[in-house]
């Protein structure tokens, strides 16, 4: 991985692992960074269950996840049994899961966890803050298929988006897709925002160029809007990046007509990683798939089979 990459993920305080798809190799971007945590203290969740040898959802081996001594973790008290390092619990939550409570905890040992944190914005963040008046120096929050709300600032200042094979065996299309997602997670902090109203956007955008979308911002909403001519050099503004469920053809729409896409708060991809090996038997030429991920995107791109830190 590039110096001035490395540094810029060990810089970022909260940092979030979002993958495209399961088996995208977020795991193995994890392990990376906890090898070479080179003594920081790091604080870890997950926003699902992440660690177990055999995805429960495919049925296909994955990677455990290895932590050094001193790391902390947050997982379900259920979880604990499955973690073969020596424990401390250092808090417990009160945090509700299926797998029990979500408790804090520091391990005495190098070894292997399973994680099954908080599912909820508010609750990440406070195991965050807890993390740090307990002396982590980084939190790092692997994600869930789909939770793109990872991406919003509130969660996390940093994502590494992870992308590969297993999402499609068409290589463009999964490189069209991600590019997509990092499309709308890398949008621009809005400077000002508009003040909220419940009237129709219709109505708004005839009164003013400017509208903040308090929920979802969906093709249903748009496209008759686009047709009729009433968006056009406008601004809209939404609350995170996960609010934004337009097709990439809407997107394209958009910015043909003038309109300007913002976010109130919003995370910054700092990489994405390839995996070009699915989990479902085909793979992809290794380096063609990083060049046209790379093309894409403005931001580094990275093969996770094959980088080093």
């Amino acid at each position: 991985m590039q110096t001035a990459l490395w540094e810029n993920i060990i810089n970022t305080r909260t940092l979030s692992i979002v993958g495209m798809c399961k088996n995208a190799g977020k795991t193995t971007v994890l392990n990376r960074l906890l090898s070479e945590s080179r003594g920081r203290v790091l604080g870890l969740t997950s926003i699902g269950r992440d660690g177990e040898s055999t995805d429960v959802v495919t049925g296909t081996e994955k990677p455990g996840i290895f932590i050094p001594e001193g790391t902390l973790f947050a997982t379900a008290k259920d979880m604990l049994p499955l973690c073969d390092v020596t424990q401390e619990i250092v808090y417990t939550t009160g945090i509700p899961t299926p797998l029990g409570e979500v408790v804090l905890v520091r391990a005495r040992s190098a070894g292997s966890v399973q994680l099954a944190g908080p599912s909820i914005t508010s609750q990440l963040k406070t195991v965050s803050d807890l993390f740090f008046s307990l002396g982590a120096e980084q939190t790092i929050i692997d994600g869930a298929l789909g939770r793109k709300s990872l991406g919003a600032r509130a969660v996390a200042e940093g994502v590494i988006l992870c992308t590969g094979a297993s999402y499609d065996r068409r290589m463009e299309k999964v490189v069209s897709d991600t590019a997509n997602v990092f499309r709308i997670m890398n949008l621009k902090k809005a400077e000002t925002v508009p003040e909220e109203s419940d009237r129709p956007l219709a109505e708004i955008l005839k009164a003013s160029p400017e509208a903040l979308i308090p929920g979802a911002l969906t093709d249903a909403a748009v496209v008759p809007l686009l047709k009729s001519g009433a968006l056009r050099n406008a601004r809209l503004v939404v609350k995170d990046p996960s609010k934004v469920l337009l097709t990439p053809d809407t997107l394209d729409k958009l910015a043909i007509r003038n309109v300007t896409l913002e976010t109130v708060e919003a995370a910054k991809v700092l990489c994405v990683t390839v995996n070009p090996v699915s989990a479902y038997g085909w793979t992809f030429d290794a380096e063609p798939f990083r060049k046209a991920m790379q093309a894409a995107v403005d931001v580094p791109v990275i093969n996770v089979k094959e980088a080093t830190l």
